[in-house]
């Protein structure tokens, strides 16, 4: 198992390497296959995966049938639907691999059971929790306050491997716009 790349996740510099060596042996090690789904729409979320290789997203099918982007996640990342999770409840978002993907997968009871007995893992858990919270908040935000192509900008910026990895029509449903719209931000910004 990589130490490192879990350190890299469970980023708390308060876990000794023994206690970090006892959360990583609850995570196992899984492929999952490009088109594949870790989680679907009326399923409950019985664990959460980090990301090693690949590309996910997450999606939810609009009231006109069209699918909706809500998310992208990563390598180095958490995949995790936490209402499902922790309210025990399905799901109404599926999550669906868009490449050859390796995760390290750990279930919610394991996951409970370090929660509440190492303290730098719960106090992690809670400083991950305040921060998506946080950039659930800011997208919101974003997505009301800029425009198409600010909004863009910022992917462009801030995830620059969705750009490259993932469908258009992805990336333009989860910017809020149409894909031939999307495909007219990308040629002004690249004239500019």
């Amino acid at each position: 198992m990589r130490t490192d790349f879990f350190r890299r996740i469970y980023n708390s510099g308060n876990l000794s390497n023994e206690e970090l060596k006892r959360i990583t042996s609850f995570h196992h090690q899984i492929t999952v296959k490009k088109d594949d789904f870790v989680l679907q729409k009326g399923q409950q979320a019985n664990e959460y995966y980090l990301i090693e290789s690949g590309l996910f997203r997450s999606y939810v099918t609009d009231y006109k049938g069209r699918e909706m982007t809500t998310g992208f996640f990563t390598p180095n990342h958490i995949l995790i639907e936490p209402l499902s999770l922790f309210a025990r409840i399905p799901t109404k978002e599926n999550f669906k691999s868009l490449t050859n993907s390796t995760v390290w997968k750990i279930d919610f009871q394991h996951f409970q059971q370090l929660y509440h007995s190492i303290d730098a893992f719960e106090e992690w858990g809670r400083k991950w929790m305040s921060n998506e919270l946080f950039a659930c908040k800011q997208r919101s935000i974003e997505m009301l306050t800029l425009n198409a192509t600010e909004r863009y900008k910022k992917l462009m910026e801030q995830q620059p491997d969705i750009l490259s990895s993932a469908p258009l029509k992805d990336i333009a449903s989860y910017l809020g716009v149409t894909d031939s719209s999307l495909s007219r931000i990308r040629k002004e910004i690249t004239k500019s």
